[in-house]
């Protein structure tokens, strides 16, 4: 079957090495747009985002994020409001704001594609030097740093190969599926 949104889908990589090229306001506010059609519960949108581009804040999310590969020159901090997931009745361990987490970081890696970016995600961070560095306002808690830049062209191979994994692979049918 083909299908362009299949086709990017397949063609997505975690970007690991990008180069110093800027990456503009209007690419990043293009996937910020997009970011705000992924799914959530209840359609409540309990996710906030923190762009940046400047290198001054982009130089403190290196330093306490060991998890951070490349040299990102723009960043999205995708955080959840959890004043506002308290509101709507969300005990804090609630699955809820974390899947919308999800939804959001797969929606922003595939618009970072169409607009012509690599992207990689990096959840390997101290999230209260995350939200002292970015000012974040009282209850947004940064949960995972999205990097954005133009892909170099050498890119470090991924530390685990999925040696040809198929849909398969990782699947079981309840009950046993025949062939």
């Amino acid at each position: 079957m083909t299908d362009p949104v299949l086709d990017a889908i397949r063609r997505r990589r975690v970007t690991r090495a990008m180069t110093d090229e800027p990456v503009s306001r209007e690419q990043v506010e293009t996937i910020l747009d997009a970011a705000r059609w992924a799914p959530t519960a209840g359609n409540r949108h309990l996710q906030r985002y923190v762009a940046t581009t400047h290198s001054g804040p982009l130089r403190v999310l290196r330093m306490v994020s060991p998890g951070m590969i490349p040299r990102p020159p723009a960043a999205i901090v995708i955080c959840v409001d959890r004043g506002l997931s308290e509101q709507y009745g969300f005990r804090p361990e609630a699955p809820g704001p974390w899947i919308d987490v999800g939804t959001a970081t797969a929606t922003i890696l595939l618009a970072a594609q169409a607009v012509g970016l690599g992207a990689a995600p990096v959840s390997s961070f101290s999230h209260a030097a995350v939200a002292e560095a970015l000012g974040l306002p009282d209850g947004w808690d940064p949960v995972l740093i999205v990097c954005l830049g133009h892909p170099a062209p050498e890119q470090p191979r991924p530390i685990s190969p999925n040696r040809g994994l198929t849909w398969r692979d990782l699947t079981q049918w309840v009950p046993a599926h025949e062939s």
